[in-house]
């Protein structure tokens, strides 16, 4: 008997199955419905709502089943671990599926760093699959370790985990033709394109819409996500942990319109994860803000599994693969088991799986050409300066006109009025590009703060009160082969490496977001007002996200996707 012929035996009653889910209720996502019946599945799949015998029977009494969760875009790089302690993290949080777009490490790596994580998320209890990333670099207004055009791309995007485009996020070269990016769009074919379009409204918005891109998770008002949703577009609901709009747009959700909607998490730090949860935190959120559970639940599964055409996940049915969260309620929902075809694979927060592992490319991360203090020097202009002022909680910034301080003839920190230094300084191809800008919104009276993880591009971003310690906290940050580091009184006060591509730890997730924590208390120690001044600083040098950006190539207006002086 073949596993055709099995399968149907199976749910026509004629042989014994391989396991009973007994006792618990069903989220059936496909009728709207909450049902009491017992789950058999064979070879991994669900084979129908009851069995005549079965090998192993599972007493779920007075729990709920719900398909396993989906996330539809994340960057897991910004977890700053490796898959496989990515899914240690999040499948005892019930996501069995994840999108990823691998356009951090491939900044970095190239085509190298998507074969790395292709490969390292294989035998997971994890489905890894990949939308190639269409913007590296981001934009031609930094210096990035890699430039993939479509050519690149084109020997993976017949791989069967991947699922097209991922975020065009140069959206003038949508609807000004541009070459290179229309040529990306026509390799996707019929696989699906995802957006990244802040802000876009109008014409510019139709035409971005009608070159086939067909999702976006950049919005952060509920006028610009109708705009979108009207127009055809999914709508990612992103709750990360610099860009948290979740709440914003929930009103926006409706009985008739839900299933145009889908929980991502895009960038998510690992104390997020381990304290709050992965996307069965944006579930109870939903449900805490009056979503109707089996709305929320299909935002969570269901309906990523269908706009990316991810047959036989996404519902508890026949003929659909065994991805179950076992939950203990549906009012506040917590995961309390994992199912992943078939198999437990989680319980009671904690993976029971076994994990493989590949050691990660023995590659150098770090090539910065010749620096100094008097590489920070900032040389007075007259007039006003375009500062970059910090937007709590978002990854957006305001371009502020405010008088510098100056001593000497050079523009020096003001801690009094909060208006610090910052430096982007290439790190890929030793170039020694360092632009240089200022930003308010850090609250540091002292000491400086670095990162190599600095979207898109990742240059090594640092903001300081001091050129002395911005310089030693850019050199610790190079020592480490790539991390974070906090530099006060001439010191190191924390650090933590991230030596794969500089993004990426090796170790354990709780141990990283301890030394995050660190690091986070220690700018603290320095003034820091921030909740995540790194998470922060690793967003403003990514210059597809308004207003005001500064990469190592100098200061960019993103309203008018042009390179500006710093003195107006």
């Amino acid at each position: 008997m073949d596993r055709l012929e099995e399968h149907i035996a199976a749910a026509h009653g004629e042989i014994e199955v391989d396991l009973l889910l007994e006792g618990a209720e069903i989220a059936n996502l496909l009728s709207g419905e909450v049902q009491r019946a017992d789950v058999a599945v064979n070879k991994g799949f669900v084979v129908g709502f009851d069995a005549c015998s079965a090998r192993q029977v599972i007493d779920l009494d007075g729990l709920v089943l719900t398909p396993g969760f989906i996330d539809g875009h994340v960057h897991i790089e910004s977890a700053m671990v490796t898959v496989p302690e990515y899914a240690r993290a999040v499948v005892p949080r019930g996501t069995t599926s994840v999108v990823i777009d691998p356009h951090e490490i491939a900044n970095v790596w190239g085509m190298q760093g998507i074969r790395y994580m292709l490969d390292s998320s294989r035998d997971l209890p994890l489905d890894v699959c990949a939308m190639l990333p269409s913007c590296v670099p981001a934009t031609a207004m930094e210096t990035s370790g890699a430039s993939l055009d479509a050519s690149d791309l084109a020997g993976l995007m017949e791989d069967e985990r991947v699922l097209g485009l991922a975020e065009v996020m140069n959206y003038p070269g949508v609807f000004c033709r541009d070459h290179a990016v229309l040529e990306k769009i026509r390799l996707a074919g019929t696989k699906r394109i995802d957006g990244h379009a802040p802000g876009l409204s109008g014409r510019d918005l139709t035409a971005y819409i009608a070159a086939g891109i067909g999702s976006d998770h950049e919005c952060i008002a509920i006028d610009e996500a109708r705009e979108k949703l009207c127009q055809g577009m999914r709508i990612m609901l992103r709750e990360g942990s610099a860009a948290k709009n979740l709440r914003d747009l929930l009103p926006l959700v409706t009985a008739r319109n839900a299933r145009r909607f889908l929980f991502v998490s895009d960038d998510r730090h690992p104390a997020d994860i381990l304290k709050e949860g992965h996307i069965d935190f944006m579930v109870r959120t939903a449900i805490e803000e009056g979503l109707d559970p089996i709305l929320a639940l299909q935002i969570a599964s269901l309906n990523a599994a269908e706009y990316f055409g991810l047959r036989g996940i996404g519902a508890i049915a026949p003929g659909y693969r065994a991805d179950i969260a076992v939950l203990d309620g549906l009012e506040h929902p917590g995961v309390v088991k994992v199912l992943k075809g078939g198999s437990v694979v989680a319980e009671d927060g904690c993976l029971t799986a076994r994990l493989k592992s590949i050691p990660a490319p023995k590659k150098t991360a770090m090539n910065i050409g010749k620096i100094g203090a008097d590489s920070f020097r900032i040389m007075a202009g007259p007039g006003v300066a375009r500062v970059m002022g910090v937007v709590p909680h978002q990854i957006i910034t305001r371009s502020l006109l405010l008088k510098p301080k100056t001593a000497a003839g050079q523009v020096v920190a003001d801690v009094e009025r909060d208006i610090l230094k910052m430096a982007v300084v290439e790190r890929h191809k030793g170039t020694g590009n360092i632009g240089l800008g200022l930003v308010q919104g850090y609250g540091l009276v002292c000491g400086a703060i670095a990162t190599s993880v600095a979207h898109d591009s990742h240059n090594i971003a640092v903001v300081g009160v001091d050129d002395e310690e911005m310089l030693a906290a850019v050199l610790a940050v190079k020592e480490m082969g790539g991390g974070l580091s906090v530099v006060g009184s001439g010191r190191v006060r924390a650090s933590l490496p991230l030596p794969v591509a500089g993004l990426l730890s090796e170790r354990y997730m709780r141990d990283v977001a301890e030394g995050i924590d660190e690091c986070i208390d220690a700018a603290r120690d320095l003034g820091c007002a921030l909740e995540d001044p790194f998470m922060t600083l690793s967003f403003l040098s990514l210059p597809v996200i308004p207003e005001l950006k500064l990469t190592d190539m100098g200061l960019v207006d993103v309203r008018s996707f042009r390179f500006v002086s710093l003195f107006l």
